[in-house]
């Protein structure tokens, strides 16, 4: 019998609708690939909080040695803080389900490429410092904007110093973000997420452990409620196109850099635990012992408790909320630390400005 038009017709539109799902179905993870995927998570997650860390006592001890006295976060701004990020994320939800998300994320797009390309070259600076040859000059240049400026009442509005290391970094960062902007590639955006969370770490300030553990314990609520209460926390995760989390393929081992099938961390999991640990570090440098035993112990809890994360999320399959395992992990161990080693005084006391801290208090 032979075929009518109608039903090669037919065929071709049945080929064409199963080539169309092919390449749209995400390949099932493997063992090996889940491995890799999470593994890699892990280690960018890791790398972030331990090289903030560090870069946060300098950034400090650079602060007191010019006298500056950074914005910092009281005892009414942490617990008040679950409440603001509750609104923004409902908000958001909101906006999702009335909007398109195509324009929402194009605005989003256009803010965060900005936003990364400024603190990639912030983070990127110190490194290509040090690996930038001497031979090349390191001119310094400044831009200012001045309100009447012919006048004797001339006002400067708005002043920016930088040298050739900062233009070099600027390149840099613009390249990629171009190339995020562009195609919206796994590794731009974990490159940009990794820069936010190491600029997170380094530049917010806690400034005391009373106000880091109202912080965490707030946001700990925060995370359980709107992960396993509700489908707003997970819906924006997915809806979200922005570098406000890492991303790695489960099925890189058979696709490449052209794998579709994301494990994700939000850059929240990273950064909130992240300056916590990183005022442990700081707590640390104040003792004069020699060590980093506050932030050693609790950088291997957050480890562990990332770890527990995965593990849950693999054998229930369901999101967790991440900071349901870090937030006991990382507060837990330095008080644990601090009663067997007799520094729970010196733990509740330490503030790295404690002239900021009364003038937050008397407001309080």
């Amino acid at each position: 019998m032979e075929a009518t038009d109608g039903d090669v017709l037919q065929q071709v539109v049945e080929n064409v609708t199963e080539a169309a799902k092919n390449a749209t179905t995400k390949t099932p993870a493997t063992p090996e690939g889940m491995a890799v995927a999470y593994g890699s998570l892990v280690l960018m997650a890791l790398l972030p909080i331990f090289y903030g860390s560090f870069r946060s006592v300098t950034y400090h001890k650079a602060q007191k040695e010019s006298g500056e006295v950074p914005d910092t976060m009281s005892h009414r701004d942490a617990a008040m803080f679950p409440l603001f990020a509750s609104a923004a994320l409902f908000g958001l939800y909101i906006f999702f389900q009335v909007f398109s998300k195509e324009y929402i994320n194009m605005l989003l797009t256009s803010y965060f490429f900005v936003l990364g390309i400024l603190a990639m070259t912030h983070m990127l600076s110190p490194i290509v410092e040090n690996l930038l040859p001497s031979r090349i000059p390191r001119a310094n240049f400044r831009l200012l904007l001045t309100k009447n400026p012919s006048s004797d009442a001339k006002d400067d509005l708005w002043e920016y110093t930088f040298n050739t290391v900062t233009i070099v970094c600027l390149g840099i960062s613009s390249v990629i973000g171009v190339w995020y902007l562009l195609q919206k590639h796994w590794v731009a955006n974990n490159v940009f997420g990794l820069a936010f969370a190491v600029n997170g770490v380094e530049l917010l300030h806690l400034n005391s452990i009373i106000t880091g553990c109202i912080l965490l314990g707030g946001l700990f609520i925060y995370d359980v409620f709107w992960v396993f209460g509700t489908n707003v926390m997970v819906t924006v995760a997915k809806s979200f196109e922005a570098p406000i989390k890492l991303v790695f393929p489960q099925d890189i081992l058979e696709r490449g850099l052209g794998a579709t099938n994301f494990a994700m961390l939000g850059l929240g999991d990273i950064v909130i635990p992240g300056i916590f640990i990183a005022l442990l570090l700081r707590f640390d440098t104040s003792l004069k012992r020699g060590s980093n035993t506050y932030f050693n112990f609790t950088f291997l809890a957050y480890f562990l408790g990332l770890l527990a994360t995965i593990f849950v999320m693999h054998v229930f399959k369901h999101a967790q909320p991440a900071l349901l395992y870090l937030v006991p992990a990382c507060v837990g161990t330095p008080l644990l630390l601090g009663l067997i080693k007799g520094d729970l005084n010196l733990l509740f006391q330490y503030e790295d400005h404690p002239e900021k801290q009364e003038e937050d208090n008397k407001e309080d």
